[in-house]
């Protein structure tokens, strides 16, 4: 296999120390020993979450995204910071240098064995891999492939007492032709080769239709499989339990939207305290445009099934609860914390919050730490360019709240005609502040694309000119909905609505994404840039 250029990170007290300041738009901890859901207000969408002694690490999906299976860390599952990533440039490096809409990085699993930490994660078109680190935040070991195969996904790991080792995993019905059954292996104990011995452990197609996203656990003697049925949107969690890893399942709904407004909650992780003394459920809510985000839920044993939320007919069916007292944590209470969103660009490397459309690529960006600004070159577009959907050095991140406010400040310096800077909102559909090279004036605009996935057109709005050579403010205020207004300034205070209200969309099983990007239209033996000052991510006025 290639090998990866892995993502070097500093220890975790000093990536807690560089996080940038608390969200402005979205803090789950009330401050009163209670949160809020959802306690992570983002796209991360398939969630799982392993605990190692007082501290909780999390990853997700990531799909085409690039650096990719982003690593959160929390001591009390409601304050969350991002402290590194397993890679910065996805596997095969050929076919993630293109974006991958939907591809890449599905339902991955986090586990703790031997001293080490283990991600698996499924690629539903190459297999199913494995990654290595002695500290979460890195650096990781290069994946390797344990399974080849098409529409294997979501696995997860159990070691038994015994040490005997076993994979649990789904398959997706775009691959694989069938889907909504859920099957084990065995594993090699170093957790590094599939053994054979593959059994269909339970077929959800009755009850359960489209199960997939299982995670393996032991309690008590019973071997037990927790994952989402019914569907992303729609859907219920499902706990399967027996006394024997290979079955046969029972199996009971767990967890459903019941009387709240809380659709298809499920798919997740269940974690204890450290002193064994509480259990909680961390799982997604899909809200379209906003992704899949995410709520943490209590939990607790009742003959040995676990009933997730508040029960408040007693049948063993928990439903969401929107407020809860925060877990119990020894010592001091855990500082306020969030990931990060806003960026100064004062480091000579990009805030953990930002992901490519694809990996990265020499040439795209530089940062000048000392001098504070982020420089992006413009990048030729790609062969038969339609719209904004295929272009790869896109530098996005997820939305953090339902209702906010971006700003950039930039300079835009182009050589050549033609050379574009924008702040995007971007997804199935798309919409963007744009700042075009032409005849030697910039051109601002808006430009809008309906079903990008389709590749049609752009439409834009008929230009205005600004000025050269001196700082641009773009902006995008997001309300609820997700209603999008763009604006702009020439001097960072009064704003002038430019285009007409966007809705933004989802991408494909992702969150719409906000974010810059600066391109050309030829390929020339030089590029133009803009000069971002800042990005900042406020409250909505």
């Amino acid at each position: 296999m290639v090998r990866l250029s892995l993502l070097l990170l500093v220890l975790l007290p000093l990536a807690s120390a560089a996080q940038s300041s608390l969200s402005k738009v979205w803090v789950p901890d009330l401050g009163n020993g209670s949160y809020k859901n959802p306690v992570l207000y983002a796209d991360y969408s398939d969630p799982d979450v392993v605990r190692v002694g007082p501290d909780y690490y999390l990853t997700s999906s990531s799909f085409n995204a690039a650096p990719g299976l982003q690593i959160l860390h929390s001591r009390d599952l409601v304050n969350w910071t991002l402290i590194g990533a397993v890679f910065t440039q996805q596997p095969p490096l050929a076919r993630y240098n293109l974006p991958q809409h939907g591809n890449g990085v599905w339902a991955p699993a986090i586990r703790y064995h031997r001293k080490e930490f283990y991600i698996y994660y499924p690629d539903p078109d190459l297999g199913l891999f494995v990654t290595k680190a002695k500290n979460p935040a890195g650096p990781w070991s290069t994946p390797v492939c344990i399974k080849e195969a098409k529409g294997w996904i979501d696995p997860c790991p159990l070691w038994d007492e015994d040490g005997q080792a076993y994979l649990v995993h789904g398959f997706a019905g775009s691959r694989a032709g069938f889907k909504s059954v859920l099957a084990v292996s065995r594993m090699s104990p170093d957790g590094l080769r599939l053994l054979g011995d593959e059994v269909l452990v339970f077929d959800g197609h009755d009850k359960h239709p489209t199960i997939e996203g299982p995670k393996f656990y032991k309690r008590h003697g019973y071997y037990y499989i927790f994952a989402p049925g019914g569907g992303v949107a729609t859907g219920w969690q499902v706990v399967l339990r027996a006394k024997n890893v290979f079955g046969p399942y029972e199996d009971r709904i767990v967890l459903a939207q019941g009387n709240t407004p809380i659709n298809g909650p499920h798919q997740g992780a269940w974690v204890d305290t450290p002193d064994g003394k509480q259990d909680w459920f961390l799982h997604f809510q899909d809200q379209g445009a906003y992704g899949r985000v995410m709520h943490l839920q209590p939990m607790q044993w009742k003959n040995d099934w676990p009933i997730i939320g508040e029960d408040p007919d007693g049948d063993g069916t928990g439903q969401p609860v929107l407020t809860y007292r925060k877990p119990a944590v020894k010592g001091k209470p855990q500082p306020l914390a969030t990931p990060a969103t806003s960026d100064e660009f004062d480091a000579n490397t990009l805030g953990l919050q930002w992901q490519w459309h694809a990996n990265p690529q020499p040439g795209w960006h530089f940062l000048n730490g000392s001098a504070g600004f982020l420089r992006l070159y413009s990048v030729p577009l790609p062969e038969g360019y339609q719209n904004l959907w295929q272009v790869p050095n896109l530098l996005l991140q997820k939305l953090p709240a339902e209702k906010f406010i971006v700003t950039a400040k930039l300079t835009f310096t182009p050589r050549f005609e033609g050379e574009k800077v924008g702040l995007v909102m971007m997804g199935l559909d798309y919409a963007a502040l744009t700042l075009t090279s032409k005849a030697g004036q910039l051109h601002l605009a808006q430009a809008v694309c309906q079903n990008a996935d389709k590749l049609t057109p752009e439409t834009t709005t008929a230009p205005i000119v600004v000025p050269n050579k001196q700082p641009l403010y773009l902006r995008v205020a997001v309300r609820e909905g997700a209603k999008c207004q763009f604006s702009y300034s020439l001097n960072g205070e009064q704003f002038q609505p430019l285009g007409t209200e966007f809705t933004a969309r989802e991408g494909k099983w992702i969150g719409a994404k906000v974010g810059l990007f600066c391109t050309r239209p030829g390929k020339t033996n030089d590029a133009g840039t803009a000069d971002v000052d800042w990005f900042r991510v406020e409250e909505a006025k």
